[in-house]
């Protein structure tokens, strides 16, 4: 099958020195990539075609010290932990709420902010990092970001009173998106075509453990100290994760590679890549994907235990079950699938399975087939958070295909829609009270379709492979005739 783009030399991590001289750096030199673009000239792609490289075509030997790449289970794992620690910061918080609300004197509504202000800090402070790590490489950045987080969160902590913890979320929030933007940064850097794919779903695999994890980690810390000690608990995690990035997470983009503009030329290279009509099908697409997925995160509680009588028990068994269906699919995405089935096909199979999905769990909710039980119901969430595993990673991986440029700003650009969709759509699931499934089941249905006609409409992938077949033809012919 033809693939989406070329593939880097595979399984490895490059390194730079911590201190290297001009004359030993490997990263100073780099051989030429037809994947790349100088720093400060955006490669602009015809918009119906996307970005590719002939299938022939290899890419050349690159110098000793980038070539040879380590073995890439501990980078991995770091790149799992940074994009693992907003949904801890989130999660383990959330058995703390009623208890935080008695603390500090305040109402309900006051202490949701704390979440809302942490959910704007992750997708506001993405537009901010994404671009700085292009102009001054991945680990200033993200250095400076998880610092910055560790202090926030011990603030948590030490907090008097709600408007000083929401302030302090807020801020933690802004610094936790470093680690969110420059991980898929730095995917970028090291990874093309099928291999970029493969590398995303065995990040889901780390990052889709936490929300599942994060809840019990923070019941059992309440069972020997107040909430307090969840922020105490994230703040040691943090200073660990700094750690860990300080001494082995190497610089990945080198310096002829960054951006030496400001503000400006941030804008101006966002810019460019939303008129790109293709990259920006794929944001949007995978936006609207991520937004089913927080409809489902915010009225699942309420639909399987208040509408249904599950206990507690129950619904955290089931929540468990679709987190492992979501990371089950995404490891059979990136063992079985990419490599021998177009991104494009996986990403289309995924989208349209989250719509029919939710179409059924609409007929369902809605009575069409009569009174439905909670295992009727349970199953198509489980559909619906499986399929996910098809579209988030392939999304990503398209997407960052389209910006070898601009890892960084196409990276916050992902993250930011996602994060913003997902934080329109969540409120509207309880639009109609607690006693009815109906507005998650119409949210998600909304959001699916909403997604199918960006992917259909903006990307045109039938076009990105008659365009490949083309290629490959002409290329095959001319070998022939040589």
């Amino acid at each position: 099958m033809p693939e989406s783009g070329p593939t880097r030399t595979q399984g490895h991590i490059p390194t730079v020195d911590p201190a290297p001289t001009p004359a030993s750096d490997p990263m100073q030199a780099p051989a030429p990539d037809p994947m790349r673009a100088p720093a400060s000239v955006p490669m602009q792609a015809p918009a119906s075609v996307p970005m590719q490289a002939p299938a022939s075509v290899q890419a050349p030997a690159q110098a000793p010290g980038v070539a040879a790449r380590r073995a890439g289970l501990l980078v991995t794992l770091v790149l799992g932990g940074l994009t693992a620690l907003p949904p801890l910061s989130m999660d383990m918080y959330l058995p703390a709420l009623p208890e935080v609300t008695g603390a500090l004197h305040a109402s309900a509504a006051t202490i949701q902010l704390t979440l809302t202000a942490c959910l704007a800090g992750m997708a506001f402070g993405q537009l901010v990092v994404g671009p700085m790590s292009d102009k001054w490489g991945r680990r200033r950045p993200l250095l400076v970001g998880m610092v910055v987080y560790v202090v926030a969160t011990a603030a948590c902590a030490l907090a008097t009173g709600a408007e000083m913890l929401i302030a302090f979320r807020l801020l933690q929030g802004l610094a936790g998106a470093a680690g969110i933007v420059i991980a898929r940064a730095v995917v970028r850097d090291l990874y093309d075509g099928i291999e970029m794919a493969r590398f995303f779903s065995t990040l889901m695999l780390i990052s889709g453990v936490a929300p599942i994890v994060a809840p019990l980690i923070g019941a059992q810390i309440l069972r020997v100290t107040d909430w307090r000690g969840v922020f105490h608990v994230l703040t040691v995690i943090g200073v660990l994760l700094t750690l860990v990035v300080a001494k082995w997470l190497h610089e990945t983009l080198p310096r002829e590679r960054r951006h030496s503009g400001g503000v400006v030329e941030a804008l101006h290279t966002m810019r460019g890549l939303l008129t790109d009509r293709v990259f920006t099908g794929y944001v949007l697409a995978g936006g609207l994907a991520f937004a089913a997925l927080f409809a489902y995160i915010s009225a699942s509680p309420f639909v399987v235990q208040e509408i249904y009588g599950a206990s507690p028990q129950t619904f955290s068994l089931l929540f468990g079950l679709n987190s492992i269906g979501l990371v089950a699919v995404g490891q059979i995405n990136g063992k079985l699938l990419v490599g021998r089935v177009s991104l494009d096909k996986a990403l289309g199979f995924g989208l349209v399975t989250i719509a029919l999905a939710a179409l059924a769990l609409l007929l369902m909710t809605t009575g069409v087939f009569g009174e439905v039980g909670l295992v009727p119901v349970a199953a198509g969430l489980f559909v619906l958070m499986s399929a996910m595993g098809l579209a988030m990673p392939n999304t990503n991986a398209q997407a960052l295909m389209r910006a070898p440029h601009a890892a960084g700003s196409a990276s916050a650009l992902l993250g930011t829609s996602s994060f913003l969709v997902g934080a329109i759509a969540s409120p509207l699931v309880g639009i109609a009270g607690e006693a009815t499934a109906v507005p998650m089941a119409v949210v998600q249905l909304v959001c699916a379709l909403g997604a199918v006609a960006c992917f259909l409409g903006l990307c045109r992938p039938w076009r990105a492979q008659s365009a490949q077949i083309t290629q490959n033809t002409k290329i095959a012919q001319s070998a022939q005739s040589s």
